[in-house]
């Protein structure tokens, strides 16, 4: 068998056929890939589109039969009598909880009140789940204390969850706006120049630009609405700064506020943005460049070196093989 396969990776139109074979392959897969990928912001769009109708028929059947209509969505029944009964909006509630809910994309009281349930629902599941681990299922040989302290360790992880998960969640967030960033400050430029004004400027620019970021086109919808119904524009501005949480949209927030109050021209001060936010984008793209050189060092040592000496010494190793 060995000598077979010798025999074929020597033979030249063997090597030629399959080096042909997987050419074509990939040129196929190359040419079908932008047929078979799937287009969410469409997907996402059509499911919003048929839970709206669904929310209008039930609220109409809610008019019809003289029930009040709620328009904010309630908590869960069971996590709000938890939450209320143990008081844990005093205990556990903190308004920078509040802050990294926005930042994820959760807004209104039903995602507070998950995100407090959770809060003292996590540490007590980790801490019976790791008694069950460490105490029945597995027998490690452990000292009781030792196995208690991993218990406890097992809660306070428990209860740093929540905040990892929301960290997460607002990191990956705040990197699809970072991104898509610039190209929107291009588009409002382009549609505050043609002489649109600022609220027709948002949503123009939140129906194009989803299609590169859906959170950044969700924010933008949610200020054009505030500007429609706010007394104070500014509010609107800082609530888009505080939901983002990113220099590069602070600084925009602060421009349109400058514009608003002092007359400012807003083209200059966006052309200005527009370019330091490419820039910043370029910045961060050429910092991860220069740190790909020291994370490829132990992949390199561990996977490419080993093949490279196989194919460096294997003929060598053959040959000494069939002297012998």
């Amino acid at each position: 068998m060995i000598e077979l396969l010798i025999d074929k990776l020597h033979d030249t139109r063997f090597l030629v056929t399959v080096f042909t074979a997987i050419a074509a392959m990939a040129t196929v897969i190359t040419i079908a890939m932008p047929y078979l990928a799937n287009d969410n912001l469409a997907r996402r769009m059509k499911a919003v589109a048929i839970e709206r109708s669904k929310i209008r028929a039930r609220e109409r059947e809610k008019l019809a039969r003289g029930e009040r209509v709620v328009l904010r969505s309630e908590p869960k029944a069971y996590m709000q009598k938890i939450v209320e009964q143990l008081n844990l909006r005093k205990h556990l509630g903190q308004d920078e909880a509040r802050a990294t809910l926005m930042q994820a994309g959760y807004r209104g009281q039903g995602p507070y009140v998950a995100f407090l349930f959770f809060r003292l629902i996590a540490p007590i599941v980790m801490f019976a789940f790791a008694i069950l681990y460490v105490f029945v299922i597995v027998e490690f040989g452990w000292p009781v204390m030792v196995k208690i302290a991993a218990a406890l360790a097992a809660a306070w992880l428990g209860m740093k969850l929540p905040h990892l998960f929301l960290k997460n969640l607002t990191k990956r967030r705040q990197l699809s706006i970072r991104r898509a960033f610039p190209d929107a400050l291009d588009l409002l430029l382009i549609c505050v120049e043609s002489g649109m004004s600022i609220e027709v400027a948002f949503r123009r620019v939140s129906q194009e630009i989803g299609s590169q970021s859906i959170p950044l086109a969700e924010e933008f919808t949610l200020t054009t609405a505030e500007l429609s119904y706010l007394q104070d524009r500014r509010q609107a501005y800082d609530n888009l700064a505080t939901r983002t949480n990113l220099d590069g949209v602070k600084a925009v927030c602060t421009a349109l506020v400058q514009a608003e109050r002092y007359g400012t021209p807003l083209g200059t001060a966006l052309r200005v943005l527009a370019q330091e936010n490419r820039d910043m984008r370029m910045a961060d793209a050429e910092k991860k460049a220069a740190g790909l050189p020291p994370k490829l060092t132990v992949p390199m040592i561990l996977f490419f070196l080993p093949v490279l000496f196989v194919v460096i010494l294997g003929p060598a190793f053959i040959r000494v093989m069939e002297l012998r």
